[in-house]
């Protein structure tokens, strides 16, 4: 366990594009969420769950309107001596504690922030009304994942002013402190579909 690193494990999303809040949904026995809280608890000295209002639990948070409101919601009761905050989406349950330690270690190595991310394999067009108007170079293209580690203070300044963004990453770039990429893990999918579950399901029982 490494002291003074926090994790916030974000989630109080509903589930919209999955049908249902796929982070209460049965992997292996149990739940999604679950996975993700002992990966965090495995690293990190606290961990802060943020769920939704209708299905909070002991030690939970209830979450915001969006996912920048629920992480400001578990940066709040994240003490203020920690040095280290990680933030992790339920959603990804095979992200192990290895991954959890890659990216604290390189903020201890002196980032500002850490983020697990691959290359990309597919070749990326840019489509406008659904026409192809570019091919972009995917050379310096990476899929980007969670967990994402940061200089507590850094991400506290960074989600000053309640701003919004689809990762707490783009929030800390935006402030201009710097965000490393360490090697992501490819079997740590986002569940976004029910077909993504049934791949999460073949590789944590493989």
């Amino acid at each position: 366990m490494l002291t003074g690193v926090w994790a916030i494990v974000v989630a109080g999303g509903s589930g919209a594009r999955f049908g249902r809040p796929k982070q209460f949904e049965d992997l292996l026995g149990r739940r999604v969420l679950d996975w993700s809280l002992a990966a965090a608890r495995a690293v990190c000295e606290g961990v802060v769950p943020v769920l939704p209002d209708d299905r909070l639990e002991p030690g939970a948070l209830p979450g915001g309107p969006t996912r920048s409101a629920s992480v400001r919601a578990g940066l709040a009761a994240v003490p203020a001596e920690a040095a280290i905050v990680v933030v992790h989406d339920a959603a990804r349950p095979l992200a192990g504690p290895g991954l959890f330690e890659a990216v604290v270690a390189a903020v201890r190595d002196g980032a500002d922030a850490a983020v697990p991310g691959l290359a990309l394999s597919d070749t990326v067009k840019r489509v406008r009304d659904g026409r192809v108007v570019e091919t972009i170079d995917r050379r310096d293209l990476v899929g980007v994942q969670t967990p994402q580690a940061f200089r507590a203070k850094i991400l506290r300044r960074a989600h000053e002013g309640a701003p919004e963004a689809t990762d707490d990453a783009a929030l800390v770039e935006a402030i201009g402190a710097t965000v490393v990429v360490v090697e992501g893990d490819r079997r740590n999918l986002k569940l976004t579909s029910p077909d993504d579950l049934t791949v999460a399901r073949a590789l944590a029982a493989g």
